[in-house]
């Protein structure tokens, strides 16, 4: 039985009662921001809340909208996807933005289009129909596979560049009907060196942009319990990264390196009701002042969570400081299952920083230690795999331990563009052998190996693959359709690596 309309739109009236921060607003220059997975996902998202911020701040409208936990209610009831603020029809806004995190969040820019009574091609839309501009972080790696769907996408930080687009597509739109969307087009090209507009720049992407230090830090301006992180004000504590890991699309070489956030700034945010505090950032922990940030919120009663820990910069202060700010798990990354793969992949993480994170994690009287880490690098064995066995075992006689495993993929924009995808029964059988060694010992999670194929499918690909998501979306959306419509695309197009399925 399908859920009527006004059950859908209470539910969406109660997560907007519960919000802190939000604010309602009209005006002739209106925008729809939308985030492309559901809410408990968008809401935690720091650059989907600044761009927000910041449109409002410009004295224009910007109204959120996301996709539906159920998008079969909304298309069996005939309801069209509405905004948070206004319950306006996404679909009746002039510019609608969407911000896409990652490769698999291209299927939600399919629904959410869909649902808004958009057409998801470009090519297939009108000038009735709104002016769709994509950002997000995608767009550091490898946006092509978007190029089907979005008449404009703003490469890397859209802090200053969202404006000037909105600036320009408001113009033309004052100047007349007749080849607006063209005009729009051409202005912001002309307007932005970041902006790619792909009727007008074929595969040619422009560079990343970079938004100014005086700009920082981003900041929420909305809070709302429903999410994982649960009322946490959100916040940068630095922007970029200043290392040089190979597989990392926010190495330091991708967009200017690590851009810090003085102190001072950051505690002055922090609203005066906030009980929790999320510091987010490529490379939280390599901020030089975070142990006396940590300890200040933490003295003033605060929880504070870190969006990024590297083992290198964990010590006894630092980690006393992240226990009297609420941390019950210590939760950092070696990435390769051997040294011999961390050093190839330029991850600093050495062993001796591993056992210490452990040795931290008693001290403290933490619940656990958690590692995340890849299998399926680059010239990975088994023999790989058993010293990760090894070693995990010996951590989990210092502390409880947790292995958080995703399988390698390799992303455009990084020294290891264009490496294969290893296999999925390679990957699988790798985990199992994990496994298998570290049973009842260490807890083993990991992200699937066919989603991960996928992932590479649409990292390494372009146009072709972006088309191919429209298909598998519409076949029901399960790992046969999309191995089916990204197998079906024609031999003759670039595969960029695209490989072993088995």
């Amino acid at each position: 039985m399908s859920r009527p309309r006004e059950a859908l739109r209470e539910e969406v009236r109660a997560r907007v009662r519960d919000e802190v921060g939000t604010s309602f607003g009209e005006g002739p220059e209106r925008v729809a921001l939308v985030y492309p997975s559901p809410y408990r996902t968008g809401m935690s998202s720091l650059g989907f809340l600044q761009i927000h911020r910041l449109i409002r701040a410009s004295g224009r409208v910007a109204e959120r909208a996301f996709l539906p936990d159920e998008p079969e209610a909304y298309r069996r009831s005939r309801t069209p996807l509405f905004t948070y603020e206004s319950e306006r029809p996404v679909g009746d806004f002039p510019i609608v933005a969407l911000s896409v995190a990652f490769e698999l969040e291209l299927a939600g820019v399919v629904e959410v289009l869909e649902l808004a009574g958009i057409p998801p091609l470009a090519a297939e839309r009108t000038h009735h129909h709104p002016l769709v501009v994509m950002g997000g972080p995608l767009t550091f790696s490898n946006p092509l596979p978007l190029a089907p769907y979005a008449d404009v996408v703003l490469m890397g930080e859209c802090d200053q560049s969202i404006q000037v687009c909105l600036d320009q597509a408001f113009g033309a739109f004052q100047r007349g009907r007749a080849g607006t969307k063209e005009r729009a087009l051409r202005a912001i090209a002309d307007a932005l060196p970041s902006a790619f507009v792909p009727t007008l720049h074929g595969d040619e992407l422009p560079p990343i942009a970079q938004a100014d230090v005086d700009e920082l830090p981003a900041f929420a301006a909305i809070r709302t319990p429903h999410t994982e992180l649960r009322d946490m004000f959100l916040l940068e504590a630095e922007r970029g990264c200043s290392r040089s890991c190979s597989y990392c699309v926010m190495r330091r070489s991708t967009n200017g390196g690590m851009r810090l956030v003085p102190m001072e700034k950051i505690l002055g945010l922090v609203p005066d009701d906030a009980k929790r505090v999320g510091l987010v950032g490529a490379a939280v922990s390599d901020h030089p002042k975070i142990a006396d940030i940590v300890e200040t919120l933490a003295d003033r009663g605060l929880e504070v969570g870190l969006s990024s820990l590297r083992p290198d910069r964990l010590n006894d202060r630092f980690v006393g400081a992240l226990k009297k700010a609420g941390y019950r798990t210590l939760t950092t990354a070696s990435d390769g299952a051997s040294q011999r793969l961390r050093d190839q992949v330029q991850r600093k993480a050495q062993e001796k920083h591993l056992h210490r994170a452990a040795e931290l994690t008693r001290t403290h009287g933490l619940d656990r230690l958690k590692l995340y880490m890849m299998v399926g690098l680059p010239t990975e064995e088994d023999a790989d795999v058993d010293e990760l066995v090894g070693f995990a075992t010996e951590l989990s006689r210092i502390a409880p331990l947790s292995l958080g495993i995703a399988p390698f993929v390799s992303k455009r924009n990084t020294p290891m563009d264009g490496l294969p995808f290893a296999g999925i029964k390679v990957v699988e059988r790798r985990l199992e052998r994990l496994r298998e060694g570290l049973k009842g010992r260490v807890d083993v999670r990991a992200t699937s190996a066919r989603w991960a194929w996928v992932e590479h499918a649409l990292a390494q690909g372009g146009r072709h693959e972006g088309r191919a998501v429209m298909d598998a979306v519409h076949a029901g959306g399960s790992f046969g359709a999309w191995k089916k419509a990204l197998e079906a695309l024609p031999d003759k197009r670039p595969r960029r690596a695209l490989s072993v399925v088995s």
